[in-house]
This record gives C-alpha cells, sequence and structure tokens, in this order.
C-alpha cells in the first residue's frame, strides 16, 4: 500500500515537471535586458529564448520574431534546443512508462517482477530527462554570470537570469524526485517481498474424466473364537443362583438335586 502511494506521487510528479520542462522551453525569457546605471527608466525590454526574440514596449505589448536559421544561431543556443527536446521526449515516454508498472494499473497482470522492472525504466528515463533539463539551463545561466561581469562587454550588452531559467531548474528537481520515487522506492529483496496470491478469471480450467472403480479384492480379518465355559458340576444340593427372569430356581438344579 506504501509503494502504490508513492508511485502515484512520483506520478504527479514527473507531469510536472514535464509541464514545467515544456513552459520553460518555449517560453522566450532566457535572457532578460540588465537594467544598470542610467537604464534605470527604460521604455522598452528585450528577452531572448530558444526560439525566437521578443520586445516589450512600456508593459503595454509585445512582439515577438521567431529566428529566421537555424544555422545562423551560435552552438550553445542550438545544443540547448535538441537538450530541452531531449528531454520532453524522455520526460514523455517515461511518463507513459510508467503507466504500465503502477500497481494500481492492470496493464501487467500477476507479474510483479515485470511491474518492478518496467518502474525502474520509468525511473531511469526521468533521470535522463532531469540531466538534459539541468545542462542547458545551468549553462546558460553561467555563460549569462560570466558576460555580466566581463569589463569588456558594455552595459546594453549584458544580461540577466530570465524566468525561463529558473522554471528549467524547478522541473529538473521535480523530475529528479519522481525518478527516485520510481526506483529507489521498488528496490526490495526477494526474500522479503510479500508473497500475494491473485486469482485470475481468464485463466484456462481443464475437465479430468471421471475414472472406473477398480474391484478391490477383500482381505478377511481372523475373529478371535470365544472360550468355552467348562461344564457345571452337579450338587445334590438345590442352586441358590437364580435367573434374571425368574424367581424360581432352575431346571438344572432341580434336576441336579433329584
Amino acid at each position: 500500500m506504501a509503494n502504490s502511494a508513492l508511485e502515484i506521487v512520483g506520478l504527479l510528479l514527473t507531469l510536472i515537471g514535464l509541464i514545467g520542462t515544456a513552459a520553460s522551453t518555449g517560453m522566450p525569457m532566457w535572457r532578460v535586458t540588465a537594467f544598470i546605471g542610467e537604464n534605470i527608466i527604460v521604455f522598452e525590454t528585450r528577452y531572448e529564448g530558444l526560439w525566437m526574440n521578443c520586445f516589450r514596449q512600456a508593459d503595454i505589448r509585445m512582439q515577438c520574431k521567431v529566428y529566421d536559421s537555424l544555422l545562423a544561431l551560435p552552438p550553445d543556443l542550438q545544443a540547448a534546443r535538441g537538450l530541452m527536446c531531449c528531454a520532453l521526449a524522455l520526460g514523455g515516454l517515461g511518463l507513459l512508462v510508467s503507466l504500465l508498472g503502477l500497481q494500481c494499473t492492470s496493464c501487467i497482470q500477476n507479474n510483479d517482477r515485470a511491474k518492478w522492472l518496467v518502474l525502474i525504466i520509468a525511473g531511469t528515463m526521468d533521470f535522463m530527462a532531469c540531466i538534459c533539463v539541468l545542462i542547458p539551463v545551468s549553462w546558460t545561466a553561467h555563460v549569462i554570470i560570466r558576460d555580466f561581469y566581463n569589463p569588456l562587454l558594455i552595459d546594453a550588452q549584458r544580461r540577466e537570469l530570465g524566468e525561463a531559467l529558473y522554471i528549467g531548474w524547478v522541473s529538473g528537481a521535480f523530475l529528479f524526485i519522481g525518478g527516485c520515487m520510481f526506483t529507489c522506492c521498488n528496490l526490495q529483496p526477494e526474500e522479503k517481498a510479500p508473497e500475494r496470491y491473485v486469482y485470475s478469471r481468464d485463466s484456462s480450467y481443464m475437465a479430468y474424466p471421471p475414472q472406473p472403480l477398480q474391484p478391490q479384492q477383500l482381505v478377511l480379518i481372523p475373529q478371535p473364537q470365544p472360550q468355552l465355559q467348562p461344564y457345571p458340576v452337579l450338587s445334590r444340593h438345590p442352586s441358590t443362583i437364580y435367573s434374571n427372569y425368574s424367581r424360581y430356581p432352575s431346571v438344572r438344579s432341580e434336576m441336579a438335586y433329584l
């Protein structure tokens, strides 16, 4: 019961991480214009993302433009695109695979080891998705911080960390925790695993024909023979032994008396 609850929690965490990864991939707020020195009051804010550039004028409207050429982009931006797409694919596959191995589902019946292996595979996919998210997000943050403190750049060329980077870090943490729920919580030794018996309605039954009765040989058991009592001794005196059913002396005693 505890493992089933942990599996559901891991499934929800993986779903939240997948949604956050998709939002971070599509958002243009990876790099934001830095307000330094005399640029405190500005009428235009620039956002740079993986797929487009956006300009916001006086917090009224936002205009975005998709990048014209993929090959004209810097290598780090191209790598970030590919890794984020891989993270989405791995996270989605891990979520679908985990549905097959949950104890509350009947996709795999009467085979706990197969469900355990399926959850291990789903947790491994979540770990790989987490790595694919954290690498481009952390690398982009490193480049932004390095350029921010570069004295050779002017203030207009410096950028700050955008909201998409923070969402990416949180999404990677959710994917990591979800993968731990799927893998570490199901590592049980086979000797201590509880044995469960499940009744299957689809099991085939085989009817056996009635077997004919075989005649059995009678065995005679010898019975003990009754012991013969000795013949009563005749006496001239009448017998005082009366029968249980008569109050008079028996005939044998009269004959003996005669």
